[in-house]
């Protein structure tokens, strides 16, 4: 019985939240769940957006399924998110898309970016410079890579390749502009190639160029590995070839802790109203299934999704249909058991 770390999060958490619990009750398995609090729910209940009750809990069950989290508008933390990775070491975020629904755009798309999680212009170094009197006349902001950072999330992309019977590795950087930053990002990841060749295959390409070519051949592409922007920003738009953020999940990974959520936001606009799409966060449950060595459990739950979409052509609205959160949720776990 695996002690799990359960925030509900702000919006549609919630609600995705339920019928995410369903269908992993359906799947038979057992989880001891330690019910905690983030974002605008925390601050409510406790005026706090990451409790030290909620940091406690991980620390202890060391393995997180976490809701949508809203980060409140003013002081504090610029990511409840961010936070989180970085107490944790959460240094590999791995964002999986693959096409479900047929007859799209993109048909055949699967592909999983692995992005460094805390380094990069993410560390939130900023600064204003004066220039001729206005004190905010230059905005600084510091990109960190090491060397240590870059290798251990590369290696990890690589392992993953190995674990998940995946061809091919693709290092996107910037390194013809960012010569030191983005260079020592790729000097690393391939250095750390080498030592997979024969086993996994690896090319890399420059970022803008990596950003067509998924648009244009995204049957090419197998694994990526990047830095935390460029990561950010690819991994949106690889969710957005296989139908969105709705179908988009997603696992942070550190070598003593795990959170698994939906990589979508809080939809505070739709919240309430039980339209919300809950396959992000029960793809992001099966991927927690597979973390803690339960992959075929995995494995029924992405397959139930398929068919709730595909076959019963149950849908929620963002995919074309009328389903509602629980209907959805009820579907996915009947098909499940």
């Amino acid at each position: 019985m695996p002690d799990v770390t359960l925030i509900p999060g702000d919006g549609i958490g919630p609600e995705i939240t339920d019928a995410t619990l369903r269908v992993l009750e359906a799947t038979g398995l057992e989880w001891n769940w330690d019910r905690q609090l983030g974002g605008m729910a925390a601050v409510d209940a406790a005026g706090d957006p990451l409790p030290e009750a909620t940091l406690e809990s991980i620390r202890r069950t060391r393995l997180a399924l976490k809701g949508p989290l809203t980060t409140p508008v003013g002081g504090g933390f610029r990511s409840i998110n961010v936070a989180l990775r970085k107490e944790f070491e959460l240094f590999a975020n791995v964002r999986p898309a693959k096409t479900i629904v047929p007859g799209g755009r993109f048909d055949g798309v699967d592909i999983v970016m692995v992005r460094e999680n805390l380094e990069g212009l993410y560390i939130g170094q900023e600064q204003w410079v004066e220039v001729n009197g206005d004190p905010h006349g230059r905005a600084e902001s510091v990109a960190v890579v090491t060397r240590t950072g870059a290798e251990r999330v590369v290696r990890y992309a690589f392992e993953y390749a190995l674990t998940h019977g995946r061809r091919k590795v693709t290092l996107v950087h910037k390194a013809n502009i960012l010569k030191n930053t983005s260079g020592l990002f790729l000097e690393v990841g391939r250095e750390v190639a080498a030592e997979y060749a024969g086993r996994v295959e690896c090319n890399d390409l420059i970022v803008d160029n990596c950003a067509m070519q998924l648009v244009m051949y995204p049957e090419r592409f197998d694994v990526l590995v990047t830095t935390n922007l460029f990561g950010d920003i690819l991994s949106d738009q690889i969710s957005g070839l296989v139908g969105g953020l709705g179908l988009a999940p997603g696992g942070n990974i550190g070598r003593h802790a795990a959170i698994f959520e939906a990589v979508h936001g809080s939809a505070p606009d739709i919240a309430g109203q039980g339209i919300a799409n809950p396959s992000a966060l029960i793809l992001a449950a099966a991927m927690m299934c597979d973390h803690v060595g339960e992959d075929a459990v995995g494995d029924r739950i992405r397959r139930a999704i398929v068919a709730t979409i595909v076959a019963d052509k149950v849908r929620t609205r963002d995919l074309g249909g009328t389903a509602t959160t629980e209907e959805f949720g009820r579907a996915v776990a009947a098909r499940v058991a």
